[in-house]
């Protein structure tokens, strides 16, 4: 098979299945400078990466069980690799112990939108956190990517995020978004104009309600 082609097949498998440039471009990902075993990646990533938005479950007492082998080494290595499903699992089990020194790790990643399927979940962890730096990191996602309509990336769930947080801290953050998100509506449904009502459905914010519970559930019996 062709170099080129065996890359391009990785890299679409990795998640990057769209390559752009933005703001976030210069900030500097966190990445392993060596390879995942399958021995690892078996233990950490195949029982999990399904499953983490899930706010139940069997796995959960999988977690539960590593909680001593979850160590900042495990995380790191997979915050480090280039692929939506370790990362992901990366960031989740980040929060389950409680490692903030990572929260600008998961930070930039998400800014970067180097890979999809993963940008929910970042602001899952984000929300979870709920303090002024990782409100920061929402507020540069959405300030930035509501005026790229042509990125079909995770909008729509950071402001579900957000209007999650503006439950939580009694505030009106999610205002500021709307006429961006119109505008950007407006775009992607080429300039046809909606008099519906911007509204987050209350379904989703109950769904990150439970999701945010069970982290605090698991990061609480795996301190």
């Amino acid at each position: 098979m062709n170099e080129d082609l065996q890359n391009e097949m990785s890299l679409h498998s990795a998640g990057a299945t769209v390559r752009h440039s933005s703001i976030f471009t210069p900030l500097e990902s966190y990445r392993n400078n060596f390879l995942l075993s399958q021995e690892f990646i078996d233990q950490w990533v195949l029982p999990f990466y399904m499953k983490i938005r899930h706010p139940s479950g069997s796995w959960t007492e999988e977690i539960k069980d590593l909680k001593d082998e979850i160590t900042e080494e495990v995380t790191l290595s997979l915050l480090g690799d280039f692929n939506w499903r370790t990362r992901t699992v990366g960031a989740y089990l980040s929060a389950v112990k409680n490692y903030q020194n990572q929260i600008d790790i998961i930070g930039t990643h998400f800014l970067k939108s180097e890979v999809c399927y993963s940008g929910d979940l970042y602001a899952l962890i984000l929300a979870f956190y709920n303090n002024e730096k990782t409100m920061e990191y929402l507020d540069q996602y959405l300030t930035y990517y509501l005026q790229k309509p042509h990125l079909y990336f995770d909008q729509e769930s950071v402001l579900e995020t957000v209007a999650y947080l503006d439950q939580v801290n009694k505030t009106n953050h999610l205002l500021k978004y709307v006429d961006q998100w119109k505008n950007m509506t407006e775009y992607r449904n080429r300039g046809y104009k909606t008099e519906e009502s911007f509204e987050i459905q209350d379904s989703r914010i109950n769904r990150i309600t439970e999701q945010v519970h069970l982290l605090k559930e698991l990061q609480e019996y795996c301190r």
